[in-house]
């Protein structure tokens, strides 16, 4: 869609005159005159006056959303305050208006968001719209006065830390839940079943909205004012620059596989470093993945990894003290002992820093529901690789800490992630689904699930690109917009209204000076007739919305306790007969092959003669396929249930991915215990099979006439070919299953032809019998 026809079918229509004129300003770059200085001194009094118009408008809805917090508070304070009272508790009614307040409230912080997020899009595309059309560079004089008028850097964290505290004590009717806000932190080690999600820049408020109504943000320190570096994560992960062993383990997901990684909260001066090992566990071990972390201060961190301060020096301390048991004191003791083992045997140095703001959204001291939203996600190089000292000898750099976006750093040190990284967690009983709101947020086009994303896997593949060869399945994906049309009737809804209707309509009684300032001169007519364009726009999107739910199916994610999860629905789509596989591991031919004949020699004959028969071998295969009779399989929809298109398929996306020249993809391939056994199984059918056609063989040499011995030697070569091929089946299979390799493991030819060997065999057999005369002397007698 273009953005024009975005903006028109995005706009609030009650703040309809404080959006930019997008339409008027792409018309005042369209003259018949030669681009002169007085034509762009127009043009950039137009865009100012635009800029001061949008900047004016957002810092009044600004203030305003303020001081309606600043009013429910104060209500919220005085209707919980009268719970404890006999003679005056509050009514239900009084706490469900508190809420349509509050949701109202909710809907403003929504509609600024997006109004602020479509002007600076605008802004963006008139000023690039401008220097391409005009030739005059605007865009760095502009930016500056962006810079002066920053209304897109409204930072909307605040406001709902404030609104989830108070529509939580409303929700709850004055009786939140109470705990330990670190949710679970007395647990060193514990297990999460965790689903992983992609969402774009322009989805974040309104998914932070979304979910505050259903969980509080958690807050670690209550009494203290919300600042900014409070939400910031920090993680440095340890490898082997030489090996990437711990990088190649967690990317194939073998069991055992490590990370061990440092990790502090805040900023540069947080004092507690947590260590901490993430193990992976296949599921048919009947063990789950754990992470299990201890603390040190950040003075010993340096001492610790060179294995100067032992771990009982780590917590001899803590041992004096005695606030915490002595079975917890070794456990920890314990992990730290193999932890700095593994850094000194395998010679682990740090390799990759994960930074970003993290959201969480929790009950306190519940951790059954944990939803957090990893924001400004950024990737840094900590390897002291390619002559550069970064962290030098000590255990992380210096020269960055929580100061996104990080400008200082040169483009090759950096690998800024273009979204924001949903987690949903959950520790629900067997056979327990999770929440209804829960299934529809991840079924919605709010989100794109990306199974097993790992924030390590994907910088140390990004930034080492000479000396990572083979990638993250979703790594073709990066360059693949990830937005969707909207599916259901799933967002932020006003009470009692559409999301439409206007969130200037429940202003404060002190805010009308402000807004009457802003209002344009009144003209019944324009304002008719705007109203109407605005209305046939919003229909014509809706229709279009609907059309595409339509065409490409709703996301459902079932009913029931046998309802698929996001990984079985993925891998329950079917693929159809001219499809490729999303994600190609293979490597180019064309590539290898001009590699080859650059080399010469040997090598080039070798694979020309290679591909040209495969060529002629898929002609071949081709041909047959068009003139042999096939059966027609019945439509069943998409795989007998409702399940919609596979969430990475998009209208005019392309259908096939190819790894970057001389790289891998790696595709995630689970493998149970059940595959080797079923394996097995095949392969001693097939060889009870040639057995049984050898002993055949062997009883009919008995007979001892030439037509006996034509039919043995028929079975035996039957036998012997029966033999080596399951033989040599069996061998790749085991071999492909061991590298964990995504490919066809069905035998689509071997039984047919076995059969086809079986019916040239009984052939040979009658037809050299009717040949020496046997049949016909057979039935003589």
């Amino acid at each position: 869609m273009r953005f024009g026809q975005q903006l028109k079918s995005s706009l609030v229509k009650d703040w309809v005159y404080y959006y930019i004129d997008y339409e008027g300003l792409k018309e005042a770059l369209r003259t018949h005159r030669a681009w002169d200085e007085q034509e762009e001194q127009k043009f950039v009094e137009k865009l100012e006056q635009e800029l001061d118009k949008v900047y004016t408008f957002q810092k009044v809805k600004s203030d305003e959303i303020i001081r309606r917090i600043g009013a429910s508070e104060k209500e919220v304070t005085d209707v919980v305050g009268r719970t404890s009272s006999a003679a005056d508790t509050p009514s239900e009614d009084e706490f469900e208006l508190l809420e349509e307040d509050l949701s109202d409230i909710i809907a403003d912080v929504h509609d600024l968001a997006k109004f602020t997020q479509l002007n600076y899009t605008g802004f963006q595309k008139i000023i690039k719209k401008h220097d391409k059309s005009t030739g005059w560079m605007l865009k760095p004089v502009f930016a500056a006065r962006l810079r002066r008028k920053p209304f897109f850097q409204d930072n909307y964290d605040a406001f709902i830390i404030k609104l989830s505290q108070l529509y939580d004590t409303v929700r709850t009717r004055g009786n939140p839940v109470k705990g330990d806000s670190a949710a679970g932190g007395k647990q060193q080690n514990f297990v999460r079943q965790t689903t992983k999600y992609w969402v774009h820049p322009d989805n974040i408020t309104e998914l932070k909205l979304i979910i505050l109504k259903h969980l509080p943000v958690l807050v670690f320190n209550a009494s203290k004012e919300f600042a900014v570096d409070d939400s910031a994560i920090t993680s440095i992960y340890f490898d082997n620059t030489k090996t990437w062993e711990l990088y190649m383990g967690r990317l194939k997901k073998t069991e055992g596989a490590e990370a061990i990684r440092l990790r502090w909260y805040g900023g540069m001066k947080s004092e507690t470093i947590f260590v901490e090992r993430k193990t992976h566990r296949e599921d048919w071990t009947g063990e789950e993945s754990v992470k299990a972390r201890f603390k040190i201060k950040e003075k010993n961190v340096n001492a610790y990894l060179r294995g100067e301060l032992t771990p009982d020096k780590v917590f001899e301390k803590e041992r004096k003290d005695n606030k915490r048991p002595e079975k917890d004191i070794a456990s920890d003791e314990q992990l730290a002992r193999e932890i700095q083992y593994r850094i000194l045997t395998r010679k682990l140095v740090p390799v990759t820093r994960s930074f970003y703001h993290r959201t969480a959204f929790q009950l306190p001291g519940d951790a059954r529901v944990r939803i957090s939203l990893d924001t400004e996600l950024t990737m840094t190089r900590e390897d002291n690789l390619d002559g550069r000292k970064r962290a030098g000898d000590n255990w992380r750099r210096t020269d960055i800490g929580v100061d996104w976006p990080f400008s200082q750093l040169p483009p090759e040190d950096a690998e800024r992630f273009p979204y924001a990284v949903l987690e949903v967690k959950l520790q629900t009983q067997a056979g327990q689904d999770p929440p209804e709101w829960i299934r529809e947020l991840t079924g919605s086009h709010l989100v794109e699930a990306v199974p097993k994303f790992s924030k390590y896997i994907h910088g140390t593949a990004t930034l080492n690109p000479n000396r990572i060869k083979l990638l993250p399945y979703w790594a073709p994906q990066m360059e693949v917009d990830i937005r969707k049309p909207r599916s259901h009737q799933f967002g932020i809804q006003r009470p009692g209204a559409s999301n439409d209707i206007s969130t200037s309509g429940n202003m404060d009684d002190d805010s009308d000076d402000d807004d009457a300032a802003l209002l344009p001169p009144a003209d019944a007519s324009h304002d008719d007739e705007g109203l109407r364009r605005l209305r046939e726009a919003r229909d014509a999107m809706e229709q279009h919305d609907l059309e595409q739910a339509r065409d490409y199916g709703t996301l459902s994610n079932g009913e029931g306790p046998n309802a698929l999860d996001i990984e079985e629905r993925i891998a329950a789509q079917p693929i159809a007969a001219d499809d490729y596989p999303i994600y190609d591991s293979d490597s180019d031919d064309e590539d290898d092959l001009e590699e080859a004949r650059r080399a010469g020699g040997w090598q080039y004959r070798t694979k020309l003669v290679k591909q040209k028969a495969k060529k002629v071998g898929n002609a071949l295969a081709n041909f047959a396929l068009t003139v042999l009779p096939t059966p027609t399989p019945t439509e069943v929809g998409n795989g007998g249930s409702n399940l919609g298109v596979p969430s990475w398929k998009q209208p005019g996306e392309i259908k096939k991915f190819k790894a970057p020249k001389g790289k891998r993809i790696h595709v995630p391939v689970r493998v149970e215990p059940k595959v080797q056994l079923a394996t097995e199984r095949t392969f001693l059918s097939w060889l009870e099979f040639s057995i049984l056609l050898g002993s055949i063989a062997a009883t009919l040499l008995n007979f001892g006439d030439s037509v006996a011995l034509a039919a043995a030697w028929a079975f035996t070569i039957i036998a012997l070919i029966s033999l080596f091929y399951s033989a040599s089946l069996f061998l790749w299979r085991v071999t492909m299953i061991k590298n964990r390799r995504a490919v066809t493991y069905h035998d689509k030819w071997g039984p047919s032809a076995l059969c086809l060997g079986l019916f040239v065999a009984v052939a040979i057999s009658f037809g050299v019998r009717i040949g020496d005369g046997g049949w016909k002397g057979g039935l003589k007698g």
